[in-house]
C-alpha cells in the first residue's frame, strides 16, 4: 500500500511532539507495525486513530476486535487454584486471588493478549513532555456494586493505598520509586494526575490489569474485601466460600454492554491434576490454566480447544553472585551454556515456548532488541571458562526450588546437564510455602539460597523484571547483583518515552546480562487455557486473568 502524506500530515498537526515522533518512526521504518500500534496505546492513542495512522503509512488497519456474539444465559463453571490468603486488592499475589478478585474489580486500563493498552474505567490518558506526569480522563456514569458513581477521589484513594509503604501492599513491588503516597492528584471528578518520582515512559501499564492489585475500589473502604468484594465489574459476587469456591451473577447496572452469562461459578483444587480431572469429567468448563508439562494430555485431545498466547512469564534461574562458587561471571556463563534450551523447549515444554536469552527481555515485547545473538548449548566452551576460572574440576553445590509446574523437572535436566563440566547438584526441592518463607532477606529459601529456581509471571513491560529481582536494591533480587553500570542503565530504559531510545538502552542491558549471567532466563512459556469444546467468547489474559463477560455455550 502507498503512504498518504496529506491525511497523515493533517493527523500530526493535533498530536504531540513525542507521537509525531513515533509516527515519524513507523512511516520510516525504524519501528514495526506491531511496536507503533503498542507503544501508540501506551501513549494513549485511540486503536480508531492508530487504524487511521497505520493505514494512511500503507501498513493497512488495525484488525477489528470485533467477536461473534454468542447465546446469552449460560452457566460458566471455571476450575481455579485454590487462593492462598484472604482476598484483598492490597494484598493479594497468587493467580486463585487474583482472578476471584478480577471478576468484580476493574483497572484503569486493559493489558490485553497483544500487550496493546485498551480503556476500562479511564477514557484516555497521556504524559507531559517529560514522561514526570500522566493524565487520566475517567469514564463518566460508572457505578459500584454498593450504588456509588466511580469518580477521581475513589482512584486517588485506592491508588494511594497501593503506594502506601505502611500498609505492605504487594503492589509496592510495581510503585516503590516510581509513584509515592500523595503523588495522585485528584484535577476534577474524572481527571486525575499521576506525579511521578522520576519520567516512566510505561507507567499506564502500572495502572493497568498487569498490576493485578490496582482494581479501583470506593474512597470509603476499610478493609475486609471478603465481606463485600465491591467494584465496577460486570458480575457482582453471589457467594463465596474460602477454601471452595465462588460465584457471580450477571450484574444489571454495568456500565458497558452486559455480560452474556447469567452465572459463573468458580471451584478452587489445590493440584493441577485435579482440575484436569475436572475438565476431563466435565465437572467444569475452563481451566483458568495449564502449564504444557502437566496438561499434555489435553493439548492434543479433540474433545477440548485450547487458547494459546505468548507471554513473558518464565522460571528465573538465579545463581548468588556475592557467594562461591558463582562469584567469577565466567563460572555463571559456563553453566548458561550447559542449557540445551531447543531440546527443553521441545520436549518439557512441548514447543509450547520461546528460547529465552538470559535477560527479561522476552521476545514478545516490541523493546527486545532481536539483533542480540541467541546463546546456545556449548559444552567446550563452558569448559574453558571453568578452567579459566579456576574450577575446571568442578564443584559440588546446591539448587534450591519450589514444587511448582514443571521446575522440579527442569532442575533436573539442569542437573544433568552441568554434569558435563565437572558440576554434581545437589536438589532441595520444598513445598512453595517453605521455599518462600516470609519472603524477606533472611528469612527466605528463595533470596538466600545459593543458587535456585523461581516462578515469574508475565508481565506486559519489563519493567518490574528489570527492577526488582537484578538492581542492586531490588527487593526480589536473589542472585544478589551489584552492579551500577546494570542499575543506570535499566533507568536510563524505564525513563526512555519512545520505542527507540528504549530499544538502545534495552540493547546495551542484554549484552550486560550475557556477560555478567546472575540469573538464566532459559524459556518464556505461553499461557494456554483449555476449555470444553462449545465454549465461546472466553477472554484470557497472559497474567492469567480471565474475562468471562462475552463467554457462552453451544
Amino acid at each position: 500500500m502507498s503512504k498518504n502524506y496529506r491525511i497523515l500530515d493533517l493527523i500530526r498537526r493535533n498530536r504531540s511532539p513525542l507521537e509525531n515522533h513515533l509516527i515519524d518512526s513507523l512511516v520510516d521504518g525504524r519501528v514495526s507495525r506491531r511496536g507503533f500500534i503498542r507503544h501508540g496505546s501506551l501513549l494513549g492513542l485511540s486503536l480508531p486513530l492508530l487504524g487511521g495512522i497505520t493505514t494512511a503509512a500503507g501498513f493497512g488497519s488495525v484488525p477489528s476486535l470485533a467477536r461473534a456474539q454468542g447465546a446469552a444465559g449460560a452457566i460458566i463453571r471455571v476450575a481455579v487454584t485454590v487462593p492462598t490468603a484472604a482476598i484483598d486488592p492490597m494484598t493479594v499475589n497468587d493467580t486463585g486471588g487474583f482472578v476471584i478478585l478480577q471478576q468484580v474489580g476493574q483497572y484503569l486500563c486493559l493489558d490485553g493478549p497483544d500487550l496493546v493498552l485498551k480503556p476500562m474505567l479511564a477514557e484516555s490518558w497521556k504524559p507531559n513532555d517529560t514522561g514526570t506526569v500522566w493524565t487520566f480522563k475517567l469514564r463518566k456514569g460508572v457505578k459500584f456494586h454498593s450504588g456509588g458513581e466511580m469518580k477521581a477521589d475513589d482512584v486517588v484513594a485506592s491508588i494511594d493505598r497501593l503506594a502506601d509503604p505502611a500498609n505492605s501492599s504487594n503492589a509496592l513491588s510495581v510503585f516503590t520509586g516510581i509513584l509515592s503516597k500523595g503523588a495522585s492528584k485528584k484535577v476534577d471528578d474524572y481527571t486525575v494526575e499521576f506525579h511521578l518520582d522520576a519520567p516512566n515512559g510505561n507507567f499506564p501499564y502500572m495502572l493497568s490489569s498487569d498490576n493485578y492489585n490496582a482494581v479501583i475500589i470506593p474512597a470509603s473502604y476499610k478493609g475486609d474485601y471478603e465481606k463485600s468484594f465491591d467494584g465496577t465489574g460486570p458480575f457482582k459476587i453471589e457467594k463465596y466460600t474460602p477454601k471452595v469456591g465462588a460465584s457471580f451473577v450477571r450484574n444489571d447496572d454495568y456500565w458497558g454492554e452486559k455480560a452474556l452469562p447469567d452465572r459463573t461459578e468458580f471451584t478452587f483444587f489445590t493440584d493441577e491434576q485435579s482440575q484436569i480431572l475436572a475438565l476431563q469429567g466435565g465437572e467444569v468448563d475452563i481451566m483458568n490454566g495449564v502449564s504444557p508439562f502437566g496438561g499434555v494430555g489435553l493439548l492434543n485431545d479433540p474433545k477440548f480447544d485450547i487458547i494459546s498466547l505468548k507471554s513473558s512469564a518464565h522460571q528465573q534461574f538465579h545463581m548468588r553472585c556475592d557467594s562461591d562458587p558463582f562469584k567469577d561471571p565466567r563460572v555463571r556463563r559456563a553453566i548458561a551454556l550447559c542449557l540445551d534450551r531447543d531440546k527443553l523447549i521441545a520436549g518439557l515444554l512441548k514447543g509450547r515456548a520461546v528460547a529465552g536469552n538470559d535477560s527479561p527481555f522476552a521476545p514478545v515485547y516490541p523493546s527486545t532488541d532481536a539483533s542480540v545473538p541467541q546463546r546456545k548449548q556449548d559444552i567446550a566452551q563452558a569448559k574453558q571458562l571453568m578452567e579459566a576460572a579456576g574450577a575446571a574440576k568442578g564443584f559440588k553445590v546446591t539448587l534450591t526450588t519450589e514444587r511448582y509446574l514443571e521446575i522440579p523437572e527442569y532442575a533436573q535436566l539442569v542437573q544433568n546437564w552441568v554434569k558435563e563440566i565437572g558440576i554434581e547438584l545437589e536438589l532441595n526441592i520444598l513445598d512453595q510455602g517453605a521455599y518462600y518463607g516470609d519472603g524477606v532477606f533472611g528469612k527466605s529459601n528463595w533470596l538466600d539460597s545459593v543458587m535456585g529456581i523461581t516462578d515469574y509471571s508475565h508481565r506486559g513491560v519489563p519493567n518490574v523484571l528489570l527492577s526488582a529481582p537484578l538492581k542492586s536494591g531490588g527487593t526480589w533480587n536473589a542472585a544478589h547483583f551489584k552492579n551500577k553500570d546494570y542499575d543506570m542503565l535499566v533507568s536510563s530504559y524505564i525513563t526512555a518515552l519512545d520505542l527507540e531510545a528504549q530499544k538502545a538502552a534495552a540493547d546495551k542491558i542484554q549484552n550486560l546480562l550475557l556477560e555478567e549471567t546472575p540469573v538464566i532466563f532459559g524459556y518464556f512459556y505461553d499461557t494456554l487455557v483449555p476449555t470444553a469444546k462449545g465454549v465461546t467468547g472466553v477472554q484470557p489474559t497472559p497474567m492469567s486473568q480471565l474475562y468471562l463477560d462475552q463467554a457462552s455455550k453451544s
